[in-house]
């Protein structure tokens, strides 16, 4: 059996390429599509791979500005041509689901969300203040046609999977699909609960508009609590300006570091709305609790009062009344049922479930005589 995974682009490893690392641990030979492949960005088990890549990745200032490029990227995905493989897994998040593969080939999607751009965070990245006059003009054509072919190509994909509850019912609303739940992957045995403490609460996240650091810097700026951000990103010049000294943002740390900072920290910081979250799921494995926006897959990963808190309303004031109320009961959080509870979404969890599903799904397609 040859298998290719069709991942949207590979320019650093965030979580969608943990989960594609856990499919090249499973699938060892097969091979990778990719809109665009920044050597080096990535882990040692994806570039072990052998790797294509569309023709964005000649285009001018991609590794810096592939995101412009989106009203190319149906094209680019397209013209992959995968008529010698027999199982095709999209891995995606933006435009990989919409491959083309051939009649007696299985493709299965593993999807991190319908492509947010177009559908529920149009506004979070194009809404006024969130992008200069001509991005939004040019969107507002483009949109339609993105959303038109984002759907017209769902009917390639035999199965979904969701990475939540959350996605699955996005699935379902836009895509008019069902789809199973297998949570991501989170390598929880690189994780462990530490004594070492800390005076300061911690954010780690790529600085996407949804992502709302700007929240978490408005709300500490009047706090005045020691918060330490780790990451870059969009507006990390205007975010770096607005935050006051008790706000350090520290850039990309490796692995070990972070772990580090999971570890000795007060309370770990979200205050997006995500499809799942990753990083929350880390600070419990670290006995580290979680204060959250409480909308999307922190539902799902989070239990309030147990392993962290909520804030309802996406806004400054909301958050500062969590924190405020997180110094009164601190001490009531236990490190070990944290991590007790970040357990259930182990990378070997999702290795042998979307591994099962994979095998079934495959042997009921041969047996129907499409292979």
């Amino acid at each position: 059996m040859k298998i290719a995974l069709v991942h949207d682009w590979l320019t650093g490893m965030r979580g969608g390429e943990k989960a594609l690392e856990a499919l090249c641990e499973i699938f060892p030979e097969a091979d990778i599509y990719t809109l665009v492949h920044k050597k080096g960005s990535v882990s040692s088990v994806i570039e072990s791979h052998k790797i294509f890549t569309s023709f964005i990745q000649k285009l001018p200032g991609v590794k810096k500005k592939y995101r412009y490029y989106l009203p190319l990227m149906p094209k680019a995905i397209e013209r992959f041509d995968l008529n010698n493989y027999d199982l095709v897994i999209s891995s995606s998040h933006c435009v990989a689901k919409g491959v083309r593969v051939k009649k007696d080939s299985l493709h299965i999607c593993y999807c991190y969300t319908p492509m947010r751009y177009i559908w529920d965070m149009y506004e979070e990245y194009f809404g006024r203040g969130r992008a200069n006059i001509f991005v939004r003009a040019a969107m507002s054509v483009f949109r339609t046609y993105l959303r038109k072919w984002d759907v017209a190509t769902v009917s390639r994909v035999d199965y979904f999977i969701g990475i939540s509850e959350n996605v699955k019912e996005r699935i379902k609303r836009h895509y008019q699909r069902d789809a199973i739940v297998i949570y991501p992957p989170v390598d929880i045995a690189q994780l462990s609960i530490s004594n070492e403490s800390g005076n300061f609460y911690l954010i780690v996240s790529a600085f996407a508009p949804y992502k709302r650091i700007d929240l978490a810097v408005e709300a500490f700026n009047v706090l005045g609590y020691s918060l330490k951000i780790i990451g870059t990103g969009q507006k990390e010049k205007q975010l770096k300006k607005r935050a006051k000294s008790n706000i350090e943002f520290l850039g990309w740390k490796t692995d070990e570091e972070v772990r580090g900072y999971y570890c000795r920290c007060k309370a770990f910081i979200f205050p997006g709305e995500e499809d799942f979250g990753i990083t929350p799921v880390e600070s419990q494995a670290c006995g580290r609790p979680v204060i959250a926006y409480g909308q999307g897959g922190a539902l799902e990963t989070i239990i309030e009062g147990a392993t962290g808190m909520f804030f309802k309303k996406q806004t400054t004031e909301s958050l500062i009344k969590a924190v405020e109320k997180f110094e009164e009961i601190k001490d009531n959080f236990n490190s070990e049922k944290m991590r007790e509870n970040a357990l259930r979404f182990d990378k070997e969890i999702f290795k042998k479930e979307i591994k099962m599903f994979i095998e079934e799904k495959y042997k009921e397609f041969k047996k129907e005589g499409k292979q």
